[in-house]
């Protein structure tokens, strides 16, 4: 189980990052890689490099259990391992469906004084974040594979790297791009997940009318 979660997770890394970024470069001559994480120790910078630690930590958790390091007991038990791979395969699959539904605006990153167009329809009209909740499902699959601190640790620094950035870096951004348009999408759909940490306008507000200033960012 250990040597498939480690092929999974290496084929997933370069299927996502490699191959979509050449894909990216034959169709619009820019690989879309955006790896500046800004000022050290700004949110953003923080919310980099715990994400390039949980890209680290992602093999580390079934390299060390191909040495010996031992399962977590609650959870080594082949349901729970099985359950992990089906997982894991279909995070890989999503974060690559959700990569292509982004088209010409598919970025690692953001520039934040580059301009490009908003994505609301395909799994964006689900969630708002399609390609992160991917990636923490294979993420979660590769740490029920491989049960062992290390991959708990790879987890946890990916959940809490895609928070920061996505809170305090990419949706003030988005707001600041798109204004009223952003908003209205991002009170209709959710965060993460179907429904959950939509954006909350004050009483008496549309969306139509919001703005980042008069918007709340609000649920999970």
């Amino acid at each position: 189980m250990a040597v498939a979660a480690l092929t999974i997770y290496l084929a997933g890394l370069a299927l996502a990052f490699g191959w979509r970024s050449v894909v990216q470069w034959r169709r619009t001559g820019d690989t879309g890689l955006r790896l500046d994480a800004g000022p050290a120790g700004t949110l953003r910078w923080w919310a980099k490099l715990l994400f390039a630690a949980a890209l680290l930590l992602g093999p580390a958790g079934p390299v060390s259990a191909i040495a010996g390091l031992p399962p977590l007991g609650v959870l080594d038990h082949r349901v729970v391992g099985t359950a992990g791979l089906v997982l894991a395969v279909a995070g890989v699959l999503a974060t690559l469906v959700s990569q292509l539904h982004m088209g010409a605006s598919w970025r690692i990153g953001f520039d934040p004084g580059e301009r490009t167009a908003l994505v609301t329809t395909g799994v964006f009209a689900l969630a708002r974040n399609p390609i992160f909740t991917a990636m923490t499902a294979t993420s979660l699959g590769i740490t029920l594979m491989t049960p062992n601190l290390i991959s708990l640790a790879a987890t946890l620094a990916l959940v809490v790297s895609v928070q920061l950035q996505v809170r305090a870096a990419e949706e003030p951004y988005l707001i600041r791009l798109h204004g009223a348009a952003y908003t209205a999408y991002a009170t209709r759909v959710g965060r993460f997940l179907p429904g959950l940490g939509r954006l909350r306008t004050p009483p008496g507000t549309g969306p139509e009318q919001a703005t980042g200033t008069r918007t709340s960012i609000a649920g999970p």
